[in-house]
């Protein structure tokens, strides 16, 4: 019998702030080169300055991706062209398959604490590029959870399975890539041990240090994990983390703002579309 391998943090990227939108102040993480496939983008947004993020993201177009949307604090509104309407607020997640083509806004709400949030870009394979576009909101109510040990694992989507064999499964189960994505929160003396053999494993430090296998990360940083089938997280003073595991698609990329292709002749064609006025199908 093969003895547990575990995986050990291979690639250390930080965060770097930027903007996007109506001049939302943002932490961003990025990779369209294939070394977080089939990821392509973290981005995390954090204030308790309404200046900060109070312009949102009015309606713009998207084609080739999902984009995942995780609330801790505050709330975002979503509008797109397929006539949803909805409101996610903290510990809620909304899923957006945009294939052809979306065109979304997504606007803020605040607390007591300000907004904080997430989004995640994960690339579509080159047969769903052009596929119908989808939407899902997911609420806090339908995440189950894995508790002990000074840890909790709030399942977002994907298969989350305990070294003890206790195991959840998220609700979104059509992430591409075979995604899989979680929240992690650990006390302070916390650990977690999780049998992890996806190709892609991926860990977001969101508050304090956690010692992710023989590595200390901080927070705003992004690990990449190396090859094996466990992994252990613990924190001396607690913390928080976003944990993203995959399966590569190893296809070529192009990408232009909104717009992930695998060619630039289809990039080009995605231009055209949206100055057409047919990105959607229409």
């Amino acid at each position: 019998m093969t003895s547990p391998v575990l995986r050990q943090v291979d690639h250390l990227q930080p965060s770097q702030p930027s903007q996007d939108g109506d001049g939302v102040k943002i932490r961003r993480i990025h990779d369209f080169g294939g070394g977080l496939d089939p990821f392509l983008m973290l981005d995390e947004l954090g204030s308790d300055r309404p200046d900060d993020y109070i312009g949102g993201f009015p309606p713009h177009p998207h084609r080739g991706i999902q984009t995942l949307t995780y609330v801790i604090h505050g709330g975002l509104t979503h509008e797109d062209h397929l006539g949803h309407s909805s409101t996610i607020n903290a510990g809620d997640a909304q899923w957006m398959h945009t294939g052809r083509g979306i065109i979304h806004s997504e606007m803020p709400l605040t607390d007591h604490h300000g907004l904080h949030a997430f989004q995640l870009w994960l690339n579509l394979p080159a047969k769903d590029k052009l596929s119908p576009a989808r939407y899902r909101d997911v609420r806090a109510s339908e995440m189950p959870r894995l508790s002990g040990g000074g840890a909790e694992l709030i399942a977002l989507g994907g298969h989350w399975s305990r070294d003890d064999g206790e195991s959840v499964e998220g609700p979104l189960d059509a992430l591409a890539g075979h995604g899989g994505v979680a929240h992690v929160r650990l006390d302070a003396g916390g650990a977690l041990h999780l049998r992890a053999d996806a190709p892609t494993l991926l860990v977001y430090v969101v508050e304090g240090e956690l010692e992710v296998g023989d590595a200390a990360v901080p927070a705003g940083h992004l690990a990449r994990l190396g090859g094996g089938d466990q992994l252990a997280l613990a924190s001396a003073a607690g913390g928080q983390a976003l944990l993203l595991t995959g399966t590569p698609h190893h296809e070529p990329v192009a990408h232009y703002g909104p717009f992930v292709m695998n060619t630039h002749a289809e990039l080009e064609q995605a231009l055209r579309d949206y100055r057409d006025g047919t990105l959607t199908g229409a």
